[in-house]
């Protein structure tokens, strides 16, 4: 007989980051109390902060806007370069609009004002965890699209290949599979060789340029 099934939710990774020891160790007491949230890492500036992101690979990060060595939103910035799906929540004393607009522009998608209460920390939490989601489940989509772009435009390079076109139509799928950063060496030769064929000199330039970047 099979034992019970247990659903095990996977725990939501927190990296909190504020120069203030005291408010570190608060936000940490209040995101004890949140269900299925778990703290990874606490850094004490935007510098460390954006290394253990790197280390730790947080869903939502906590940081205080204002921080010695490198401030909340220039550390968000570094993070997401790295991590793009990562959420933030913005900290501060007090709410400015203009902080406010800067962190919306650069994608931060809450912002608490000190100090706060649990409810509106968790509040906050549940909002950004739903956007974090939805933007990885674009992320997914995105790439499931690519892949099959990519491997419908192998499939035609492979036919057009084949009976040596050197069309419009041809030119332009091995363009686009150009594109591609492991595009493979032979659609990139064969691209070369409808450019001289068709005299395309200009293209061809741009093309050389881009093989001798992938071959250094």
């Amino acid at each position: 007989m099979a034992g019970p099934e247990f659903s095990i939710k996977k725990k939501l990774k927190v990296l909190i980051a504020d120069d203030v020891q005291e408010t570190r160790r608060n936000t940490r007491l209040m995101l004890a109390t949140i269900d299925n949230v778990e703290v990874v890492a606490i850094a004490a500036n935007g510098v460390q902060a954006v290394q253990l992101a790197k280390e730790h690979h947080p869903d939502i990060v906590l940081l205080d806007i204002n921080m010695p060595e490198m401030d909340g939103l220039t550390a968000y910035r570094e993070i997401v370069k790295i991590h793009p799906e990562t959420g933030c929540i913005i900290i501060s004393a007090e709410k400015d609009t203009t902080t406010l607009r800067n962190a919306i522009s650069i994608g931060v998608q809450d912002y608490l004002i000190k100090p706060f209460t649990v409810d509106e920390l968790e509040t906050a939490i549940n909002r950004v965890h739903i956007l974090v989601d939805q933007a990885r489940q674009k992320l997914v989509q995105a790439e499931q699209l690519r892949t099959r772009n990519e491997a419908y435009l192998k499939q035609l390079a492979d036919e057009y290949s084949k009976a040596r076109r050197t069309d419009d139509q041809a030119m332009e799928v091995f363009e686009r599979l150009s594109e591609y950063p492991q595009c493979e060496g032979r659609w990139l030769q064969t691209l070369a060789m409808i450019y001289v064929v068709r005299q395309k000199w200009g293209k061809l330039r741009v093309l050389a340029e881009k093989i001798e970047q992938r071959t250094k």
